[in-house]
């Protein structure tokens, strides 16, 4: 009898640990008995029949990620690589479908993402893969959500996380980019030349408004020093043309000084003819002879009033 003492107690153990288990918290766990499915249990303590009874097979009710790396082509010919990552859980009422109907869930996902990414992609242009990501994400999840709900599977999100062209492509896309930022500030830079241009002409222009008001301004003045000249001539007994002369040959004496005030400075005086010449050389004696003799007539003019005064 002893020695069936420690039989019995074997027998007994395997009994306790056949009789309880153990699932954990955001999982299932599938019963069987003798082949044939019994129930599902939730996470705690379990009983179960030993021997009879079995765990077929436990299920995670956590959300789990799967990522799908689809080649395609697009509108344009371009052959892309897009990522696509897929959040998915196993439906908490429909624990039986997803472990009996799905040996392999994930490939089953797999081939739903293939078809629905090359049904899409080649359909629009490079560009606008990039920007229409999203759209391609809503339908993968749309196909899924419909297929895979019969399963005991829900979509939770679709992501396009990653979109990878050929490197070929991606070269000559940063080369445009790079030709047309070149091409804006060629742009920009020559649109800064124009107006430094049309405000360097401005600046010109009033510069010579400036000058010719200037030069407009002095010969006025010019002109009534001149009539104030002549006015003060005619108050001394000088007639017009002598002061006309006088006033003539005092700018010709004003120029020489003027010529002959710089060091550097040259004056050439080269007649048409020797004619042209005598005629000139004439001129200037007469005007020479013209100055003295009003010079002698002012002189004259000037004793006769103070005389006048003294009487």
């Amino acid at each position: 009898m002893i020695f069936y003492i420690p039989l019995i107690v074997f027998l007994s153990l395997i009994l306790l640990f056949g009789t309880f288990f153990i699932v954990k918290q955001q999982s299932a766990a599938i019963i069987e008995r003798f082949g044939k499915f019994t129930s599902t249990r939730q996470s705690g303590l379990q009983l179960k029949i030993p021997i009879i009874d079995r765990v077929a097979g436990r299920l995670s009710l956590r959300i789990q990620q799967l990522d799908v790396v689809v080649e395609t082509k697009t509108k344009d010919d371009v052959f892309v690589k897009v990522k696509v990552s897929v959040q998915y859980m196993v439906i908490k009422d429909k624990v039986y479908d997803a472990f009996y109907k799905l040996d392999y869930p994930q490939d089953q996902i797999t081939s739903y993402v293939f078809d629905v990414v090359r049904a899409e992609v080649p359909k629009m242009i490079l560009d606008d893969v990039f920007e229409k990501k999203d759209d391609i994400a809503i339908a993968v999840k749309g196909e899924l959500n419909e297929a895979m709900k019969n399963y005991g599977f829900d979509i939770i999100k679709t992501l396009v996380t990653d979109i990878d062209p050929d490197a070929q492509v991606k070269e000559s896309m940063n080369r445009i980019n790079a030709s047309e930022r070149e091409k804006v500030a060629a742009q920009f830079e020559g649109d800064a030349q124009r107006i430094l241009i049309v405000e360097r002409a401005k600046a010109e222009a009033e510069s010579k408004r400036l000058q010719g008001q200037g030069i407009a301004d002095q010969r006025r003045e010019i002109a009534r020093g001149l009539e104030d000249s002549v006015k003060v001539l005619n108050g001394v007994d000088i007639n017009s043309q002598e002061a006309s002369a006088l006033i003539v040959v005092t700018q010709h004496y004003d120029t020489l000084q003027s010529v002959g005030s710089e060091s550097n400075s040259n004056l050439i005086l080269l007649p048409n003819s020797p004619q042209a010449g005598s005629e000139m050389l004439n001129n200037m004696v007469a005007s020479f002879t013209a100055s003295n003799q009003i010079g002698e007539e002012m002189k004259k003019a000037a004793l006769r009033k103070e005389k006048e005064k003294g009487k």
